[in-house]
C-alpha cells in the first residue's frame, strides 16, 4: 500500500487536490492523509484567510461570494506549485473552470464523495459556513450537489465520504493511489 512520501513522490511526484461539498471531510481528512503519506498539508481556506486577514466568513459578508472566488482562484493556484503534498480546497473551488482545469492538469485530483444527509450531519456542529447561514442544511446541500457533483466527477479518483470514522476514508484514498 502506498503510504509513504518517497513512494508517493516516485508514483506521481504531483499535488493531490481533495474537493467535494463542504462537510465531505477534506480539511480533516486532508490532514491524516498528509500524515500517512507524510507530505505537508494545507488548507486552502486557511491560507485564504491568511492571505486576506479576515475568515471566510467575513469576506463573503464583507466583498461577496465573486470576491472571495477570485482569491481562492489565485491562492489555489500559488498552492498547485507542482511539488508532493495534500491539499484541501473549499467547496466550491472546483466550480471554477480556470481552478478545475489547474488542477486536473497539474495534480491528482480526489472527490469526496458524501450523501447529503451525511454532510447537513456534519455541518450542523458549526455556524461557519456562509452558504447555509439562515437556511435548511439538508435542502441546501441536495441543492448544492445537484449542481456542483457533475463538476466534482470530473476528478481523477472519487472516494464516498460515509458516516464512519475518517481514517475509513483516508484508507480508501490511500487504496485508490496504489492502484
Amino acid at each position: 500500500m502506498l503510504q509513504t512520501h518517497a513512494q508517493l513522490n516516485s508514483w506521481t511526484g504531483k499535488p493531490i487536490v481533495l474537493v467535494g461539498l463542504m462537510g465531505a471531510g477534506k480539511t480533516t481528512v486532508g490532514r491524516r492523509l498528509a500524515q500517512r503519506l507524510r507530505l505537508p498539508f494545507v488548507d486552502a481556506d486557511a491560507e485564504i484567510e491568511s492571505a486576506a486577514g479576515m475568515s471566510v466568513s467575513d469576506i463573503f459578508a464583507k466583498f461577496g461570494e465573486p470576491h472571495f472566488r477570485d482569491g481562492e482562484r489565485r491562492v489555489i493556484a500559488r498552492l498547485v506549485d507542482g511539488t508532493p503534498k495534500v491539499i484541501a480546497t473549499g467547496g466550491g473551488a472546483f466550480i471554477n473552470d480556470e481552478t478545475r482545469a489547474l488542477i486536473l492538469g497539474q495534480a491528482i485530483s480526489i472527490w469526496l464523495d458524501a450523501e447529503p444527509t451525511v454532510l447537513a450531519d456534519r455541518v450542523r456542529r458549526r455556524d461557519t459556513r456562509p452558504l447555509l447561514r439562515g437556511k435548511d442544511p439538508l435542502a441546501t446541500l441536495t441543492e448544492l450537489a445537484r449542481v456542483r457533483n457533475p463538476y466534482y466527477a470530473l476528478a481523477e479518483i472519487r472516494v464516498p465520504s460515509v458516516a464512519a470514522p475518517h481514517e475509513t476514508t483516508v484508507e480508501a484514498i490511500l487504496k485508490a493511489l496504489s492502484k
